[in-house]
């Protein structure tokens, strides 16, 4: 099945449009169902190798629920960890602060798409940054920027997205079993044909040769993608 990248209809929707409201809340059920925070500890533990780490960057980190479902996984750490949540909507939770605070992770969030963000960050390097659902809205050239750019800023890179399969299209009719509304079951489909397959992110990254990467099937819906430097 070709990639093909359509717009999302959340991503047309005012952030506070009920609609877009629902549909955040779905996108925290499917993760949920999928595994995502399970699989990003994971994925994240192995990237760090047992090293601590200071400074984690979210890229299209929406309202923080996510990276907070993943530090609640990870071992407490020893010093305080830096967050940064990286997003062009301002959605973040207000709650979630504190939530990080008890956790000893302490958050800024900066209100950007992500390429922009990245193109200003130059040459500030993070222990570890990725994204979740977040590369297949890309088309081809902007992703090859974005992943280019990133490797100019850490030292680890991983990104969870939709598996791109025809049958995981036929489970997605099924999302309204899960109760989720018509903006995530339309968004859901188009998430899965612009999602990736086999070697295709690995494929954009560049200077592969001073580069670890993986990239693989993860669960049941997912792909993922881990580059850590070698070195």
């Amino acid at each position: 099945m070709n990639r093909v990248v359509e717009p999302e209809l959340l991503d047309e929707l005012p952030p506070h449009d009920p609609r877009a409201a629902r549909s955040r809340r779905d996108l925290r059920r499917l993760n949920r169902v999928m595994g995502h925070p399970r699989i990003m500890a994971q994925a994240l533990a192995a990237a760090l190798n047992g090293h601590p780490t200071s400074r984690i960057v979210e890229l299209g980190a929406g309202d923080g629920d996510f990276l907070l479902r993943v530090a609640r996984r990870l071992a407490a750490p020893r010093q305080t960890v830096a967050a940064t949540l990286v997003d062009r909507l301002d959605v973040l939770d207000p709650e979630a602060r504190g939530r990080f605070d008890r956790l000893g992770w302490r958050v800024d969030s900066e209100i950007a798409d992500a390429i922009d963000w990245l193109r200003r960050s130059a040459g500030t390097t993070a222990d570890v940054m990725f994204s979740n659902l977040l590369l297949h809205h890309f088309q081809p050239e902007p992703l090859a920027e974005l992943l280019r750019l990133a490797s100019c800023s850490t030292r680890a890179f991983i990104a969870l997205e939709p598996a791109r399969a025809r049958r995981l299209l036929f489970y997605a009719r099924f999302l309204w079993l899960l109760g989720c509304g018509p903006v995530t079951r339309h968004d859901a489909c188009v998430s899965i044909r612009a999602g990736f397959a086999a070697h295709e992110l690995s494929s954009l990254w560049p200077n592969r040769e001073d580069w670890e990467l993986t990239e693989r099937r993860a669960g049941l819906f997912s792909h993922l993608f881990i580059a850590r430097r070698k070195g």
